[in-house]
């Protein structure tokens, strides 16, 4: 993979958006290669969570590629958004959590593919947007609609339509990003919670974000029952007896095993 870095620390892998010159622009290459990280790191079950961020310090992606994207046909647009949202849905999906470590500008793309992750963290020098409407397209990624399921509609589409770019406090306001820190500190403080997530139980952590995600799309009555069988089937790992009986014997070290 030439745009796209994956390396592993314990049971953190960490994918890096490695087009430095182009601001981590996402071409069709860095999509390729994006997706073949994203499936090696879904074939890993010994990855407890993903860290993605973006190389150098002035952007996490900045967008999509538009010298790339401006000549497409509709039908081409059709396939290029198609394999866009496959890849950040798959990312969304993934077994474990996945943190955004989100280093400078967080734009169209950058903004969508940070949506996709389940948590935020921002450098105090971010920057994010959907800036599409202003080329003349609506967002493709995903963003109209994960947008507004993380922040209040109005804020959604005053960030849409306006096409005007938020820095890191006020995201951190309107719950776009869960913490802002400096930037000497972002990638330490992503894989302190990356970390600290791996000391957890990793089948039960897999669960309540399947729970979390799968609940979010239904009504109350079938989220409830979601939890119950999720919850239930962590009584048939080993994980559960080995923390239950840590707990009922104030063990504080616990090494869970994934199984």
């Amino acid at each position: 993979m030439e745009n796209v870095l994956l390396e592993k620390q314990g049971h953190v892998s960490i994918i890096t958006i490695n087009r430095e010159k182009a601001l981590n622009a996402l071409s069709t290459a860095v999509l390729n290669d994006l997706e073949e990280a994203v499936n090696t790191v879904e074939a890993d079950k010994d990855t407890y969570c993903v860290v993605i961020t973006g190389a150098g310090n002035k952007s996490f992606v900045a967008g999509a590629d538009i010298a790339e994207m401006k000549d497409k046909t509709v039908e081409e647009a059709a396939e290029y958004g198609a394999y866009g949202n496959k890849i950040f849905r798959q990312i969304e999906t993934l077994h474990c959590p996945v943190i955004a470590a989100v280093n400078g500008f967080a734009l169209g793309g950058g903004c969508e593919l940070s949506m996709a992750c389940d948590i935020r963290i921002a450098a105090e020098n971010a920057v994010f947007g959907q800036p599409e409407v202003g080329l003349g397209i609506t967002p493709g990624f995903g963003g109209t609609q994960r947008l507004a399921r993380l922040v209040p509609a109005g804020i959604a589409k005053e960030m849409i339509f306006t096409a005007r770019n938020i820095k890191a406090d006020k995201a951190l306001a309107i719950g776009l990003v869960n913490a802002v820190v400096p930037q000497e500190e972002l990638m330490a403080t992503a894989l302190k919670m990356a970390n600290g997530i791996c000391k957890n139980a990793p089948i039960a952590v897999a669960q309540s974000k399947k729970a979390i995600n799968a609940g979010l799309q239904t009504d109350m009555d079938s989220a409830i029952a979601i939890e119950v069988k999720d919850f239930s089937d962590c009584f048939a790992t080993e994980d559960q007896t080995y923390g239950m009986e840590c707990f009922v014997n104030k063990v504080k070290e616990k090494e869970f095993k994934n199984k």
